[in-house]
């Protein structure tokens, strides 16, 4: 019965892209430990260190005690609401000086259920060929049409916007700000002079940067002050603030329409309430004293020759990328081989994601085994 998916499941393996699951026997905000091995870890999302940490978790609970439930047990539009989610979406409106918010249960959610639900019929979206997958499952699930631009190449997005956008009633732009597989950052301010030039819509997808980049810490829009001109922003709190979810931010039709539409939104059971509860008291009370932590993280990036905090390290054939993360597993560091479908054929890499509380150190032995040694020199 199951033969063809076992068929499958061989070519897979046969080309070096199969997958499993990571046993773990316990994490920290910097190490992962598989039984009593200790390795760096340069594969999380756990940008400014709050995710796994004990200290955190301990002043968190203490501060809520036993205010806050585990479950929700339904959605957002039944009985799954209470005032701290409402909180939390003000609270990020208020930090964007935007009209409304509204949370989802993460970011895939978040980017599958806009895209799919803002084109409409005789609708377009423009899109960068190398937004996340999330993105691109929300654009073949709408009813609109969409295109895809050379990845981060205005160039191409403005003959596309030329030769396509008089056939169709609304236009959508959609890029990531910091690309989650490349590390390389949006030119926003052009593509927000196409935006204007071509009566588009523009929605940018901060999840790498959320927490990262700005005065702050809310992103590449507010590094380069251009937060107003964006229609739909959205945000996760998987990453930097180290808890679980996503959200959006713009003005009140557009989110209205979302809660009306979206179909992640509408049919899911919304997030457990001490979870909406613990992004809030982070964003409130924690990411305010980060500012300098983080300018120190990015001056570190830079001298790797890097844009963002994520370091891809390209080799191409997926059995030597293989091959490299398991010279670094024995040399004291966790990565993650990133192959095809997740990024272009023959690009396979390994993706370096650092983090606040990794220093320079830290990455001596890894910039000498891979080559990177005369990036960055240690004090």
């Amino acid at each position: 019965m199951y033969e063809t998916y076992a068929d499958i499941l061989k070519t897979l393996e046969e080309h070096s892209h199969f997958r499993t699951i990571k046993n773990f026997s316990k994490k920290d905000e910097k190490y992962v430990y598989f039984g009593e091995k200790r390795l760096l870890n340069l594969s999380s999302n756990n940008y400014l260190g709050f995710a796994d940490n004990r200290r955190i978790t301990e002043e968190f609970m203490k501060t809520v005690g036993g205010k806050y439930s585990f479950g929700s047990a339904s959605a957002r539009l039944l009985t799954g609401n209470l005032p701290v989610y409402k909180e939390l979406e003000n609270l990020l409106a208020n930090l964007y000086n935007k009209e409304t918010a509204l949370l989802f249960n993460s970011g895939y959610h978040a980017n599958v259920g806009i895209s799919s639900a803002i084109a409409q019929k005789d609708d377009v979206i423009f899109s960068d060929k190398l937004n996340h997958a999330s993105i691109i499952d929300g654009m073949q699930l709408s009813k609109g049409k969409f295109f895809r631009y050379q990845h981060n190449n205005t160039d191409s997005l403005e003959i596309l916007l030329a030769r396509e956008r008089k056939n169709f009633k609304n236009a959508i732009i959609i890029t990531e700000s910091v690309f989650s597989m490349d590390g390389d950052i949006a030119d926003l301010k052009r593509i927000i002079e196409l935006k204007k030039k071509y009566n588009c819509m523009l929605i940018i997808d901060e999840a790498h940067a959320f927490g990262v980049f700005g005065e702050k810490g809310l992103g590449v829009a507010e590094t380069l002050g251009v937060i107003d001109d964006i229609d739909l922003l959205i945000g996760t709190f998987g990453k930097a603030i180290g808890s679980m979810g996503a959200f959006v931010v713009g003005d009140k039709t557009l989110i209205d329409f979302l809660i009306n539409k979206s179909r992640s939104f509408i049919f899911s059971t919304a997030l457990p309430p001490i979870n909406v509860a613990f992004t809030k008291w982070i964003i409130e009370n924690k990411l305010p004293n980060t500012y300098e932590k983080r300018n120190n993280m990015l001056e570190l990036v830079r001298k790797m020759g890097s844009s963002s905090h994520i370091i891809p390290y390209i080799l191409g054939d997926n059995q030597k990328t293989v091959e490299m993360c398991e010279i670094l597993y024995e040399n004291g560091y966790f990565t993650l081989p990133i192959r095809p479908p997740t990024v272009p054929e023959g690009t396979s890499r390994i993706r370096f994601s650092l983090t606040t509380e990794i220093t320079e150190k830290d990455l001596e032995k890894l910039c000498n085994l891979t080559g990177l040694t005369n990036k960055i020199t240690t004090n």
